[in-house]
């Protein structure tokens, strides 16, 4: 390729890094913050090696609350940042792959508009730290892999900060490793991989070094989470064991994670059901995968096969959510760019597509433009109404309590300087139980009165105190007529006053 024509390759590729962050931009100011972004955004409050949930990676991107206490644009600046910088690197990893030409903006363009990365790239989650250390790890590894052995020092500092994010990052471990025995054997000769392995195994220490001082608490957590196993403790409060599936639901179980993968890809599924009817040869397969770099169509193919594989197997004994091998699409976007071939049209179509029923989903969950299905009314449940709520308990005269950790984390993001924390014993355990975010709450030093915003309508019995619930504070859906109360409300809350019993 000739300079001038690499400059204009390069500069397609940026022009579509600007769209995506220009639209994530714009819809990150208009959708407010949901309830566990505001958790993880409390986080950044009091920063430490770890959480009752997650490693710290997400609190530290959460620092941006700071700015502007109270604002979802500002908050979430931290995860955009993330986000642009995943986009550049995995720009630079595509073109040291072999992507050339046009394939290496569609690309981009693919892996910006899947499902995932469309709702990611504006929320921020644990997954946002995630995708930047598996973005940074895969291309030092394939540098690494191109002969410039000390860049597995720059790998393990990657992986290591991608294990800070979340732990689903250890299985990139397995992926580089079958890269390195494939392709680079003699390496193992030299002292860098181990060096690049001990520096993931520093950067990862702070906090395993804090788990190991409590108790194991986020991994026991993560563990029973992710594998629907006994944790024991605090963290198994509330969370008993689950029954074996029977041999009928594990078939179910490995179908609907299927599906759900391949809902992921939102319109592109359209362009994957294309090729697949018009059939697939060997020369096709070839050329898919010929031009690649030995080491990068390695790492290409089996990142985004085994995480898709390892949890396939974990959905056919335990329930599997939609975004834990979400990281297989860094990967699988060029693979499909390369696959389909010449058909760049209805990859462009298909990618305008997804952002176009994102954006539509997300100005109607805001602003209640056009009526929602009861199933599609997440996203209004999830931020809709917590800023008036928290505008009435600024105004109560005790202190208050509530039930739910995301009900917590709301009520603290939008009043943010009073001290209202989660009442142990209503719903699963959180990090405000700990202490460190919140206040604790020591039943046994509390002075009533005091009150509880919760979503039942009657609480449990309470030691030592008579509750009575006083109001109810609804969100009637955006956009419907201002009457009180609205007919179908999103969401109730109720406030229950407690005081000593007599």
């Amino acid at each position: 390729m000739t300079q001038p024509a690499q400059l204009r390759t390069e500069t397609l590729a940026l022009a579509v890094i600007a769209a995506l962050v220009l639209w994530r931009l714009a819809i990150a100011a208009l959708v407010p913050v949901t309830q566990d972004e505001a958790y993880y955004f409390d986080w950044a409050r009091q920063l430490a090696w770890g959480y009752f949930d997650h490693p710290p990676g997400v609190a530290v991107l959460g620092l941006t609350t700071w700015l502007e206490p109270g604002s979802a644009v500002m908050a979430r600046l931290g995860g955009l940042g993330a986000g642009l910088i995943t986009l550049l690197v995995l720009a630079s990893f595509y073109r040291h792959c072999g992507f050339t030409r046009y394939e290496l903006a569609l690309a981009l363009l693919v892996v910006g508009t899947t499902l995932p990365a469309l709702i990611g790239g504006v929320i921020t989650t644990p997954d946002t730290a995630l995708a930047l250390g598996w973005a940074l790890a895969l291309h030092e590894s394939e540098r690494a892999l191109a002969g410039a052995r000390r860049r597995w020092l720059t790998a393990g500092a990657a992986m290591g900060l991608g294990l800070l994010g979340k732990y689903t990052m250890v299985l990139i471990c397995p992926i580089v490793l079958w890269a390195l025995l494939r392709h680079d054997w003699r390496a193992l000769r030299t002292p860098w991989p181990y060096l690049g392995a001990a520096v993931a195994l520093i950067v990862f220490a702070p906090h395993l070094l804090w788990n190991a001082q409590h108790d194991w608490l986020t991994m026991r957590f993560q563990l029973g989470h992710g594998l629907a196993t006994d944790m024991g403790t605090l963290a198994a409060t509330q969370l008993p064991p689950p029954e074996p599936l029977s041999s009928g639901e594990r078939v179910a179980s490995v179908a609907e994670y299927v599906a759900t993968q391949l809902g992921l890809w939102g319109a592109l599924l359209v362009v994957i059901g294309r090729k697949v009817v018009s059939g697939v040869d060997a020369t096709a397969r070839r050329s898919m995968l010929g031009e690649m770099t030995p080491p990068a169509r390695s790492l290409l193919v089996a990142a985004t096969l085994f995480p898709l594989a390892f949890f396939g197997v974990i959905a056919s004994f335990s329930s599997v959510e939609a975004n834990w091998p979400a990281m297989a699409l860094l990967t699988a976007a060029p693979l499909l760019v390369r696959w389909v071939g010449d058909c760049w049209r209805w990859v462009l179509g298909a990618a305008v597509a997804n952002v176009l029923i994102v954006s539509i989903y997300a100005v109607q969950a805001t602003t209640g433009i056009m009526p929602l299905p009861e199933g599609f009314k997440r996203l209004g449940r999830e931020t809709h109404g917590f800023a008036e709520l928290a505008a009435v308990v600024t105004m109560l005269d005790a202190p208050v309590f509530a039930d739910r950790y995301q009900t917590t984390a709301m009520l603290r993001f939008y009043t943010h300087n009073q001290a209202i924390t989660q009442w142990p014993g209503l719903t699963r355990p959180s990090e405000y139980l700990r202490g460190e975010t919140a206040p604790r709450v020591a039943l046994d030093t509390i002075k009533p009165p005091l009150w509880i915003v919760a979503r039942a309508a009657q609480l449990p019995p309470q030691p030592g105190l008579h509750c009575t619930m006083k109001r109810a504070v609804t969100a009637c859906p955006p956009g419907s007529a201002p009457t009180a109360p609205c007919p179908q409300p999103l969401q109730v809350w109720h406030l229950h006053w407690c005081d000593t019993k007599r």
